[in-house]
Parts: C-alpha cells; structure tokens; sequence
C-alpha cells in the first residue's frame, strides 16, 4: 500500500475515507442508527422515539469520529476541518475545530 501526501488527497478521497463501511457492510453515513457503535439499533430508536436523544451532541460525535479517521490518513488537521465544513456548511471553522478539540466530558 502506497501512502500519498496528504497535500495530494483529493476531495473525492477524503469522501472515500469518511464513507468507509462499518463491520456490516452498510455505509456509515446512510445507517440509521448514527451511534451504531456505542448502542445497538433497538436502544437508539427507543430512545429516539421518546426524545432522548440529543441531535447536537450525536453530530458532534459524528464529526470527532471523522476527524479522527482523517487525521490518521495523514491529512492535516486544517484540511480535515475544511473538508468536515464542507459536509456540515452551517458550522463555522472555530466552531468545528471547538468540537474535535474540546476535551472529554
């Protein structure tokens, strides 16, 4: 396996690395279950069907997560912000960066 520089990615390969498929074959962006790999599908839509699920804080999980796979493709940080404001244009770069760096609770 060849490593390409990270200044060489294209935008068509960081969509490639944030759309990897989980270990049942589905895509992780089109599962309905965002949180699969903490809670089992069941439990998520419970707790969605009764409001106790926070959208924000899933989304925020969601980003961390994909910032962490960019991150570990060798892409700089800087570029794996852009790409995630790409995905998510309402949120500003301060914001994003706020989110993958903000310690755990």
């Amino acid at each position: 396996m060849q490593l390409i520089p990270h200044n060489h990615l294209s935008k068509m390969s960081l969509r490639f690395l944030l759309t990897q498929t989980n270990n049942t074959g589905d895509q992780m962006e089109d599962h309905r279950n965002p949180i699969a790999d903490l809670i089992s599908d069941d439990i998520y839509e419970l707790l969605n069907s009764r409001g106790l699920i926070n959208e924000k804080s899933v989304r925020d999980y969601i980003i961390k997560k994909k910032f962490r796979s960019l991150r570990t493709s060798k892409v700089s940080a800087s570029d794996a912000i852009d790409h995630l404001r790409d995905e998510y244009p309402y949120l500003q770069f301060d914001t994003i960066r706020k989110i993958v760096y903000q310690p755990k609770k």
